[in-house]
């Protein structure tokens, strides 16, 4: 598989303006956004995992209760089998990518099922597979619904992993089925209501610009956005002030001109729940600071949203929207304890974020979050070679990384005595 891991990341990269261009028609992401993380992160990780498909292994393990000399204990990792991957709308490619990649390397086939609203690249994806040598039958592209496929996927008893990555809700009615089918091992990396905790003692700039970023990056289409921003009291008014300011400067448009900051959402559905969203958010007390409407051009543009003193018994302090809506709170000053507990009062535990110049309070921070993912300083900077995925609510198991290959391997463990 490792020659055919990079041939087909060779083919990608050749294709890469293609597949970019499709992705931004089929799901609505910026066209130089597409190109660079949708594509360009998609190649990597084909790249990444060609380096692990010859150096899976087991370990040699002493037995203490064992006649020295006599015994001879050892792991296999081995591969699962059939796997079925159920992938979302918002990063079509990224996503296939981050999965399958792992799966063929440990030696499985698969069978994905695409998100039924921008399957294109998945079929491109496909057709270059084919060219770089794939063995027939290896990858099996199936489009259509996710409750007809996606569950035909779930329950079908050759099917030995499923891996989903998708709403909480779903992931729920997915494990169900994959257990009463056949136990088939499940990972699943769900819904996200990341906090973001900015202490005065910051670059403030960086908080402004990354805090932005944290919300807005892919249109809010990011399992990993900073669903909640806490800002310390003494800086949370020029914090505010200067985001709406910020804010109010993004070119919203056409995903495909090169100029365009924010493209449009990827249908109408989520169009109107995240409408809804910002509605109930208001009627509640939040103050509406900037944005909230459909933008008045053809296609499904919001404008970028911004909602301020948003207090924590609030529908949208507690609820993931999945879109461009910046949600901000503020906490008293010097109470790191107190603002660690309030992010953590949430039932999930995608990601998190700290931006402060105090080493020791940001240490403090990743140490208390439960999240599987913590930023210092930074936000959104995923790479290939570091494990992702969440805790509680947010799924378990690892896309990425070495641990990502423990999700389509399994275990056997040889005793021999001589």
């Amino acid at each position: 598989m490792l020659i055919n891991h990079l041939r087909l990341a060779d083919l990608m990269q050749q294709h890469k303006e293609e597949l970019a261009t499709i992705e931004s028609i089929d799901s609505g992401a910026v066209y130089t956004l597409a190109l660079k993380t949708h594509i360009g992160m998609s190649i990597e990780t084909w790249r990444y995992f060609a380096g692990w498909t010859d150096k899976i292994m087991g370990n040699t393990i002493p037995i203490s209760h064992a006649r020295p000399n006599k015994n001879l204990t050892f792991t296999k990792k081995e591969p699962i089998g059939v796997c079925g991957l159920v992938t979302p709308w918002n990063y079509p490619l990224m996503m296939l990518s981050w999965k399958m990649a792992a799966c063929l390397a440990a030696g499985n086939t698969v069978v994905i099922k695409p998100a039924a609203v921008c399957p294109l690249t998945a079929l491109k994806f496909a057709e270059l597979s084919a060219k770089a040598g794939i063995p027939p039958g290896v990858i099996n592209v199936v489009t259509g619904s996710g409750g007809l496929v996606g569950n035909a996927i779930a329950a079908h008893p050759d099917v030995r992993k499923l891996g989903f990555t998708g709403s909480t809700e779903i992931g729920q009615v997915i494990m169900k089925t994959c257990a009463e089918s056949n136990l088939k091992k499940v990972s699943l990396e769900l819904g996200g209501k990341s906090p973001l905790v900015i202490f005065s003692d910051c670059d403030l700039d960086k908080a402004v610009r990354l805090g932005m970023q944290s919300v807005f990056f892919n249109k809010g289409e990011n399992c990993i956005a900073a669903g909640r921003l806490f800002v310390e009291a003494s800086i949370y008014d020029e914090f505010v002030r200067r985001v709406v300011q910020e804010t109010k400067k993004m070119t919203v448009g056409d995903p495909l001109n090169r100029s365009t900051a924010h493209g449009p959402q990827n249908h109408y559905a989520h169009l109107k729940k995240l409408l809804e969203y910002i509605d109930i958010g208001v009627k509640q007390g939040a103050k509406l600071r900037y944005g909230g409407k459909r933008v008045d051009r053809p296609g499904y543009f919001l404008e970028p949203t911004i909602l301020s003193d948003v207090e924590d018994n609030m529908f949208v302090a507690k609820e993931e929207s999945f879109g461009p809506i910046m949600c901000i709170s503020k906490f008293h000053d010097g109470d790191v304890e107190g603002v660690i507990k309030r992010a953590n009062a949430t039932e999930y535990g995608l990601a998190s974020g700290v931006f402060t110049k105090d080493l020791s309070k940001a240490m403090k921070f990743a140490e208390s979050i439960d999240a599987g993912t913590v930023f210092i300083n930074t936000y959104n900077k995923t790479d290939v070679g570091a494990p992702f995925g969440g805790f509680k609510q947010s799924g378990f198991g690892k896309d990425l990384g070495q641990d990502a290959l423990n999700e389509y391997l399994k275990t056997k463990c040889v005793t021999l005595e001589y």
